[in-house]
């Protein structure tokens, strides 16, 4: 099914002014898109709807992390879930196609695709017709599921652990301080995004550097929150750090390396993290993890973070 031009028109927004267009259909990231219009995370040419007459069909838009820099992720891609199909699917595939085409470098990588979605939406028939209905569109242009994630959340006046006495944290040092811990912590990782760098034919020290230079570099906030978990000979355990990203206070990641898992050690890390941001008054924070990484999960739910919501992250494969 194709529809006539005359019926769909797809374009880009004018400027920031049509952001109330753009929001003719709606996400649960539409509260952030005016800040990220004006701190240059997100541009208007960037940011693409399909219209019949003056009516919102479907929408797309892509976020960087730094002003100036190329898209990095492919976070909005929404659908009219009143209209049937075939028609569903095909407006949002040409508006996909021909969004993407104007927006993306030629030759450059496809940035992921990411959905937050309601942790029991498997269960709900709407809420699953319309998650399954983008996947669709995305898996026509050959993309596939990466992994599907739970996002946690810990909430002020939820206690905060005390310190047990079984590990004692220092401050990270510095970059190689932190890849070195990294490195070994990547071998036999069930990250969906770590086995994906080691698949991809990286190294693990090279996976590990790839993770700190794409994300933790770019943190504003101080790295003396960032902590090494040591043993009391000063055996190092694991490392965990807390952050702000441009939204939350974040726990971006926590390690046990291969030689210390199972030894429960991972509690203690995870709330010494915790007890770093809640020592700076926040009142919530935000984490998130596999749905296969089962310790992980289970740890945040012994420490009294909530799954709030899930997400999912779609790839092309790159030639």
């Amino acid at each position: 099914m194709t529809l006539a031009p005359s019926e769909l028109t797809i374009r880009p927004l004018s400027g920031a002014d049509e952001l109330g267009l753009f929001c003719g259909l709606s996400y649960v990231l539409d509260h952030e898109l005016a800040d990220d219009l004006a701190t240059g995370r997100r541009r208007p040419e960037w940011m693409w709807v399909a219209l019949r007459g003056d009516r919102v069909l479907a929408r797309i838009a892509w976020w960087t992390g730094q002003e100036g820099a190329a898209p990095q992720a492919l976070d909005f891609f929404d659908l009219d879930d009143t209209l049937p199909e075939p028609e569903r699917g095909e407006i949002g595939r040409q508006l996909l196609e021909k969004a993407e085409a104007a927006v993306l470098p030629a030759g450059s990588a496809r940035p992921e695709y990411g959905r937050f979605v309601p942790p029991d939406w498997r269960e709900d028939p709407a809420v699953r017709d319309g998650v399954e209905a983008r996947i669709r569109v995305m898996e026509a242009t050959g993309a596939r599921m990466l992994v599907e994630r739970l996002r946690l959340e810990w909430r002020g006046g939820t206690p905060v652990p005390e310190d047990t006495g079984r590990l004692t944290f220092r401050p990270v040092s510095g970059r190689e301080d932190l890849v070195a811990l990294m490195t070994p912590v990547m071998e036999g990782t069930l990250d969906a995004h770590g086995q994906q760098d080691l698949a991809s034919g990286l190294s693990s020290r090279e996976a590990a550097e790839k993770h700190y230079d794409e994300e933790f570099a770019h943190f504003g906030t101080p790295q003396e929150w960032w902590r090494i978990a040591e043993l009391p000979g000063g055996e190092p355990v694991g490392f965990v750090i807390p952050a702000r990203n441009n939204y939350h206070p974040v726990l971006a990641y926590i390690g046990v390396l291969p030689a210390h898992r199972g030894h429960g050690y991972i509690d203690d890390i995870l709330a010494e993290g915790t007890r770093v941001l809640a020592a700076q008054g926040v009142d919530r924070i935000r984490a998130a993890t596999d749905l296969g990484n089962v310790p992980m999960a289970k740890s945040f739910e012994r420490l009294g973070y909530v799954n709030f919501e899930r997400a999912f992250n779609m790839t092309w494969d790159q030639p």
